[in-house]
C-alpha cells in the first residue's frame, strides 16, 4: 500500500507536494489557534471547561512522550530510506518511523478539542486525518505508522486531559478570583 500511495503521490502536481509537506506543520498551528479560540470561548464558562482547554495540550504532550518512548523500543526504519523516490526529504537515521508523532499530535489535539467544543468535530477530525495521510503521501511513514499514531493520540491525549482536569479546575477558579480582584482594585 505504501508503494501505491508514493507512486500516486509522485504523479501529482508540484503545488500538491508543497501543500502536503507544509500542510502537516501548518495544521499543527491551526490546532494551536483552535486551542486559543477554545480558551477565549471557555473564559466565561464553568471553570472545568477552561481547565479542559488547559489540560488538552498537556494530554497531547503526554501522548507525544508515549509515542517517543514507543519509537525507542520499536526502532522501525523510515520507509524513505529504502532508496524509494519520495516527495519529502528523509529524516535523519536516528529518527524512527513508528508511530508517527505528527499524527499523534494531530489526533490528540482533535480529540481534546472536541472535549470542550464538540461542534469542532467536523473540522478537527478530518484535518487530523488529512495530516496523517500526508505523512504517508510525502513518503516519511508507512500507513501503519499513522494508524498507530492516530490511535495513540485519539485515546491517550483525552484520557490524560480527563484525568488531570480535576487538579487543574481549582487552579482555574483561584486564577479567576485573583484576576477579578485585580480588576476591581483598579
Amino acid at each position: 500500500m505504501y508503494n501505491d500511495i508514493i507512486g500516486f503521490a509522485l504523479t501529482t502536481p508540484d503545488w500538491l507536494h508543497t501543500l502536503a509537506e507544509v500542510g502537516t506543520d501548518a495544521g499543527l498551528f491551526v490546532f494551536v489557534a483552535l486551542f486559543g479560540a477554545a480558551a477565549l470561548r471557555a473564559w466565561q464558562a464553568p471553570a472545568r471547561d477552561l481547565a479542559l482547554v488547559i489540560a488538552g495540550p498537556a494530554g497531547v504532550v503526554f501522548a507525544y512522550v508515549v509515542s517517543e518512548i514507543i519509537k525507542i523500543f520499536v526502532r522501525e526504519d523510515r520507509p524513505c530510506r529504502g532508496g524509494i523516490a519520495t516527495i519529502a526529504d528523509c529524516p535523519p537515521a536516528d529518527d524512527w518511523s513508528f508511530p508517527s508523532n505528527h499524527t499523534v499530535i494531530a489526533a490528540g489535539a482533535a480529540a481534546t478539542l472536541v472535549l470542550v467544543w464538540r461542534a469542532l468535530a467536523w473540522v478537527v477530525f478530518p484535518l487530523a486525518a488529512v495530516m496523517a495521510f500526508s505523512r504517508v503521501f510525502v513518503g516519511v511513514h508507512y500507513p501503519h505508522d499513522v494508524a498507530a499514531g492516530f490511535l495513540i493520540g485519539l485515546t491517550l491525549a483525552p484520557l490524560f486531559a480527563l484525568l488531570v482536569v480535576g487538579a487543574v479546575t481549582p487552579t482555574v477558579r483561584h486564577a479567576r478570583l485573583y484576576l477579578t480582584g485585580l480588576r476591581s482594585a483598579r
